[in-house]
């Protein structure tokens, strides 16, 4: 009788631990928040050497001042201010401080475990957004859902242009 009813305490203890460790996770439903991104610079631009699989633009390019997080749900916000081609000498003069492309993306690039092989093996996935309407002047907002692999693991976020080639990305 003492051993049962030491058992019924102990599965009570348990699952009231584990329902607070769900209400704590709830509460922490961001994955990454962020107020710094990069631009890419040589020698990260074009086809030579990618991040994650992800090109770099084929010129460099700075950013000013941005926000954005993403949840473990998928929803991703980035407002991004003066992403512009760089002042560099292999950027034309006319579209340094400029940005010359009219839509962002964004590709959020997750460190997962492939659960196809055997043992599972570590895997990187890349979700991409849709297209975002960026200014003259470098600024877009982009808000987008996106299907995260589970688990996501140490993201990181590019924006990008239309055919994926990143101009900004976070891990400063």
């Amino acid at each position: 009788m003492k051993r049962l009813a030491l058992t019924g305490i102990c599965m009570l203890a348990t699952t009231g631990l584990m329902s607070s460790a769900a209400m704590a996770a709830g509460g922490q439903d961001k994955i990454l928040e962020f107020d710094t991104m990069v631009g890419v610079s040589r020698p990260y631009t074009g086809t030579a050497n990618p991040i994650r699989g992800v090109n770099g633009g084929g010129l460099p390019w700075v950013i000013g001042p941005v926000e954005g997080e993403l949840t473990i749900d998928g929803k991703l916000e980035i407002r991004v201010t003066g992403l512009v081609f760089a002042d560099d000498p292999a950027v034309p003069i006319q579209n340094q401080g400029r940005n010359t492309v009219p839509n962002f993306r964004a590709i959020v690039s997750c460190q997962t475990v492939n659960m196809q092989t055997d043992p599972p093996s570590p895997q990187v996935l890349n979700v991409t957004t849709g297209l975002f309407p960026a200014t003259e002047a470098g600024n877009a907002y982009i808000e987008a859902q996106v299907d995260l692999p589970q688990p996501c693991i140490a993201p990181i976020i590019f924006v990008t242009n239309p055919n994926g080639a990143w101009f900004a990305a976070t891990g400063m």
